[in-house]
């Protein structure tokens, strides 16, 4: 028989907050972390607005030395994690260090650190560039830095699979408390991609919105004016604990990790399937693994990136799986306050989800004000909704055919 497993301990970094609960405050407040890019210079760019962290300053938990030798990916993932420990109240001095693992996702990881030295190679020639190059750009570089600050010796990888890298990452370390493999896992996703090649790789292949006259009102998803994503940053962690491990040091538990999913869908390398049944498939079988019926979801947080293909292809996707229950979930996408951090958007809305089920509140999808008729389920729009949710579900689709969603619920 699989082990149960809980949540008990958030934390993230984001544009619109770095603590969970006053990020929480603003989504329901209809809040927008997207601004003009302030971390590079945007004059070069045709967007010119995205939702980085301009104001990062993580010297409250990491040294200044230490600072310097990791990329800002990394960063980010190491104060989220600070805060999830924090959070969670566990003290990994008294665990087993064979039994806490670390399992994050990254869709591209230290492009910061690459772009720098590049410019160095090139520049100033091959000596000059960093000996800390490799350590700082390399996809694990974030779940290695954590674990060597907390003795984790339990499973330790990093999971790239595009934008679905942090709902991957969360599957994986599901799988390994339920399967007796470890008893703490830390997971979820960073990413600090905001960067010239970035942000120039994203707008080139015309995936990103270019509503710079107002970019508050540019991530739209499910909305007939919908133009594209909008690039942001972020990370979000969240602490995984096997059910009787937390009830027996007294921990606060957030919810229950139910169920996991994915699938490829082979087809294009950058859209989705039309029908959405690679997306419908990773949802069918995370409800399958949680042995639950359609008709009991209550809640999900969409990848609903803004982007006309993607938006209308997960609502068919939802339609198939849910069939016609899919009218009575409420179902949002947070992208449309904070963004698509690529993947890091799957730990910070996977933190999201779990405080919607901890406060019994929905969060809206913002800007939702013209209405795509082939997305036409309940979004949430623009207002926050109350209502009892016992079971959530939250899905990422990446690029490469990548799909994972994951289950979630109220402690029964």
């Amino acid at each position: 028989m699989n082990r149960r497993v809980v949540v008990t301990g958030l934390g993230v970094v984001t544009s619109l907050s770095c603590q969970v609960n006053e990020l929480w405050a603003k989504l329901l407040s209809g809040d927008s972390g997207i601004h003009p890019i302030r971390v590079v210079d945007p004059e070069p760019f045709k967007v010119k607005f995205g939702g980085d962290v301009y104001d990062w300053d993580p010297s409250d938990y990491i040294a200044h030395k230490e600072n310097k030798r990791l990329d800002r990916f990394t960063q980010f993932a190491l104060v989220a994690a600070t805060d999830a420990v924090n959070d969670s109240g566990i003290d990994f001095d008294e665990e087993p260090s064979f039994r806490s693992g670390i399992i994050l996702g990254s869709g591209i990881g230290g492009l910061f650190t690459i772009e720098a030295q590049v410019r160095k190679l090139l520049e100033r020639g091959p000596d000059r560039v960093s000996a800390l190059t490799i350590p700082k750009l390399m996809l694990n570089a974030a779940g290695g830095t954590i674990s060597i600050k907390y003795g984790m010796r339990g499973p330790n990888w990093t999971v790239a699979t595009a934008c679905a890298s942090a709902t991957n990452a969360i599957g994986d370390a599901f799988k390994a408390i339920q399967h007796d493999d470890a008893d703490i896992m830390i997971t979820g996703g960073t990413e600090a991609a905001m960067t010239p090649m970035g942000i120039s790789g994203f707008q080139n292949m015309r995936a990103l919105s270019l509503r710079n006259d107002d970019p508050q009102r540019a991530s739209r998803p499910f909305d007939a004016d919908r133009d594209g994503f909008v690039l942001s940053e972020g990370a979000g962690i969240l602490i995984f604990e096997e059910l009787e491990h937390a009830k027996k040091r007294g921990a606060k538990i957030y919810g229950e990790v139910l169920g996991f999913g994915a699938s490829g869908d082979a087809g294009h390398i950058t859209q989705p399937d039309e029908q959405g049944a690679g997306a419908a498939r990773a949802m069918s079988e995370a409800l399958q693994d949680a042995e639950l019926d359609p008709t009991a979801m209550h809640y999900i947080n969409a990848h609903g990136t803004s982007t006309p293909l993607g938006d209308k292809a997960e609502t068919k996707a939802l339609k198939g799986v849910f069939g016609e229950h899919a009218q009575s979930i409420n179902v949002s996408s947070t992208k449309s306050h904070l963004g698509h951090s690529l993947g890091a958007s799957g730990g910070i809305e996977l933190v999201i989800t779990m405080k919607a089920i901890e406060t019994s509140v929905c969060p809206p999808t913002i800007n939702l004000e013209n209405p795509d008729p082939e997305c036409d389920l309940n979004y949430t729009p623009n207002e926050p909704h109350e209502r009892r949710i016992e079971t959530a579900m939250s899905n990422s689709f990446g690029f490469g055919g990548h799909n994972a969603s994951v289950v979630v619920g109220a402690l029964r």
